[in-house]
């Protein structure tokens, strides 16, 4: 009937075996938990965005949202920067420490009105903890509305050095 040679089952199994190891490490990797005791983040803000042809200006509201996501143990966020499409600093929204403990949320709000940040606009983040504790969630969240039209949309934050 059908014979497969040994040597071509021999190669299909070392194969299969190799890719489902594979796929193992894979899955470990990405469910593996890694502890933080602080981060300097970069979160993408737009002020507004662009639409039509033209390249009109949907000027949007936008919040900046830190989660403590331990729970167990607070974060302190040292510095919420806000800076413009050039890297210009517009605002520090924070004056002294803020510390939020297990599970807090804070949240930092640029105006809708506000529109020297542009497209490009940011806010970085610094935070710490005297231990190693999960890192926060740290997003934008825009949203907008004009001539009953709407828009809104999140931007999850990125560890940077």
């Amino acid at each position: 009937m059908f014979g497969i040679n040994p040597l071509s089952k021999f190669i299909f199994i070392i194969f299969f075996v190799f890719t489902i190891s594979l796929v193992g490490m894979t899955v470990r990797a990405q469910s593996e938990i890694i502890l933080s005791k602080g981060q300097t983040v970069y979160i993408p803000v737009y002020s507004h965005i662009y639409f039509g042809d033209k390249e009109t200006p949907f000027y949007l509201a936008a919040t900046l949202s830190i989660r403590n996501t331990d729970q167990n143990s607070p974060i302190t966020i040292y510095e919420a920067d806000y800076y413009d499409s050039q890297g210009k600093l517009i605002k520090r929204y924070i004056e002294k420490p803020i510390q939020l403990n297990a599970l807090f949320s804070t949240r930092f709000v640029v105006k809708e009105t506000e529109d020297i940040g542009g497209s490009g606009a940011n806010f970085i983040v610094k935070w710490k903890s005297d231990r190693p504790v999960n890192m926060p969630i740290i997003e934008s969240v825009m949203i907008g509305t004009k001539s009953h039209q709407g828009i809104s949309f999140t931007s999850r934050g990125q560890a940077i050095k």
